[in-house]
């Protein structure tokens, strides 16, 4: 399984980016997918989750309202769309998969991760 992530960047306090998750699978390779962020010296956080069927979607509440997952028709791509970023949101974001049928809420859960991608939310 490959995953790339990417679309980070710097952007001011308020702002937007969309980051983007290229996977080698597909509509017929079932996965769910999470985006989980780390900042140095602290640990791992599950933001967001979008299961196969692509409802349910999971949110962290540092996130909720601010942060949209989405899925294209081919489920080859998946979307992070981040609105009214702050500058605690600064982080290296990974997208990563799970091919089971266990929570997406856990990141333990999830077995193939892709390369981050930096975010910097800085005025």
């Amino acid at each position: 399984v490959q995953l790339q992530a990417s679309g980070g960047g710097l952007v001011q306090p308020g702002g937007s980016l969309r980051l983007s998750c290229a996977t080698s699978l597909g509509t017929h390779s079932p996965y769910d997918m999470g985006w989980i962020r780390q900042t140095p010296g602290k640990e791992r956080e599950l933001i967001a989750a979008l299961p196969w069927r692509g409802d349910r979607k999971w949110y962290a509440v540092s996130v909720k309202g601010r942060f949209t997952v989405s899925r294209n028709s081919d489920k080859d791509t998946v979307w992070l769309q981040m609105n009214s970023l702050k500058p605690e949101d600064t982080a290296v974001y990974y997208c990563a998969v799970k091919t089971d049928a266990s929570p997406v809420d856990r990141i333990s859960n999830y077995n193939y991760w892709g390369q981050g991608t930096q975010v910097t939310v800085s005025s």
